[in-house]
């Protein structure tokens, strides 16, 4: 017994040594005295050679010992344990009394901006945005609005073409011919998107921005 009574001192005394609370360390501790290999557990293989008699009381008086070192070493690990999250929640703790920090907006791109007057301008006069594809036929692009074949735009220098049949609209005016072909007059529609041209220089840009309107109906006259 008085051996059992070493052995836990020196596994509190082990624990209590350990430098900055480190669970590491307490973890070390822990396999040394009770792991596969450990002091307890090698006591409980030495019971084989102790007599059938003394070998119950023997058996509980080391499981006695045993659990009272364990309960040490876990009253340990939780209080450290705490600690460390005590002081991670301290080195995170925000001060909500601080004033926040303005968070800066984005803002609408000029061109947005111009489309959503013009767009709401015209709406308030009955016209309503309708759109159409950016990738368009060769048809709705340029046969519809009778653009005949040998015309420059259709050129490769002027458009961008994915084969004979398709191209990236170089107008919104396709928007117009479905338009028609859906609905009957009277028509009023605004037609904005972005357009494409195989154009790039100083004054020109390969996409840019066209709003297009189509105002259809019977006993109109447009005047300035």
């Amino acid at each position: 017994m008085q051996h059992l009574n070493e052995l836990i001192e020196k596994a509190k005394l082990a624990i209590e040594s350990i430098q900055d609370k480190s669970l590491t360390a307490l973890d070390e501790i822990r396999v040394e005295y009770f792991g596969k290999k450990g002091y307890f557990t090698q006591l409980m293989q030495e019971l084989r050679n102790v007599s059938a008699e003394e070998r119950p009381a023997m058996g509980a008086k080391i499981n006695e010992a045993k659990q009272a070192a364990l309960a040490f070493l876990n009253a340990k690990k939780t209080e450290w344990e705490q600690a460390e999250l005590n002081a991670k929640l301290e080195k995170e703790r925000v001060d909500v009394s601080l004033p926040g920090r303005k968070v800066e907006t984005g803002g609408l791109h000029p061109v947005t901006m111009t489309i959503n007057r013009v767009t709401k301008f015209f709406s308030e006069l009955g016209f309503s945005v309708e759109n159409g594809p950016e990738i368009e036929s060769d048809y709705y692009n340029f046969d519809a609005l009778n653009i005949p074949k040998h015309h420059p735009a259709r050129a490769d220098h002027d458009t961008f073409w994915f084969n004979p049949e398709l191209l990236l609209r170089t107008q919104t005016s396709g928007v117009q011919i479905r338009t028609m072909e859906k609905m009957q007059p009277p028509i009023r529609i605004m037609a904005p998107g972005r357009v494409y041209r195989n154009d790039y220089d100083q004054t020109h840009t390969p996409m840019f921005h066209q709003i297009e309107l189509l105002y259809v109906d019977k006993k109109q006259i447009s005047q300035n």
